[in-house]
């Protein structure tokens, strides 16, 4: 698996998956009916942050991170991310690999920590992965999201020192 920088010509490979993970309404809090325009536009953010894709080794893109400030002003020192993998090659090492990338990435930009504002807890795969690279859970906003299935659930804010 090969992690590179995006560049508009992966966004046809990126929709389909974006599309379909953002209107399950499960792991992320983004309008369920983001159109392609906005949704590329969302993503595809302006440097400093930075978009990259994992491809194997045929050059299919198997899920991509977007890297940014968490904050503004005094608080820019705080980097995120945000991860989306393909379903359709979950469980082979795409989230960990780009999770991974994304830390690498902040500690060479000179980011202090790593903060993600807003994993739901029940995306427990998530949980589970971004604890065993480091985060922990700092925080649960109660009932801070509206699961499709499962009502409202918390809300984890994860922390990682860098």
């Amino acid at each position: 698996m090969l992690i590179r920088e995006a560049t508009s010509e992966d966004w046809p490979a990126i929709w389909p998956f974006f599309h379909a993970i953002v209107s399950a309404g499960e792991t992320l809090t983004y309008p369920l009916d983001l159109g392609e325009e906005d949704a590329e536009g969302w993503w595809f953010v302006p440097a400093p942050s930075r978009v990259v894709v994992a491809v194997d080794e045929a050059g299919t893109v198997l899920g991509t991170a977007k890297m940014n400030r968490n904050h503004m002003g005094n608080g820019s020192h705080i980097a995120s991310a945000t991860y989306l993998v393909d379903p359709a090659h979950s469980g082979r090492g795409v989230g960990r690999a780009l999770c991974r990338y994304s830390v690498d990435w902040a500690r060479a930009e000179g980011y202090r920590a790593m903060q993600f504002n807003a994993v739901v807890e029940t995306n427990t795969r998530a949980v589970k992965l971004y604890q065993s690279i480091g985060f922990d859970v700092i925080g649960t906003l109660p009932e801070g999201f509206n699961h499709p299935t499962e009502g409202y659930v918390g809300i984890h804010i994860m922390h990682k020192a860098l």
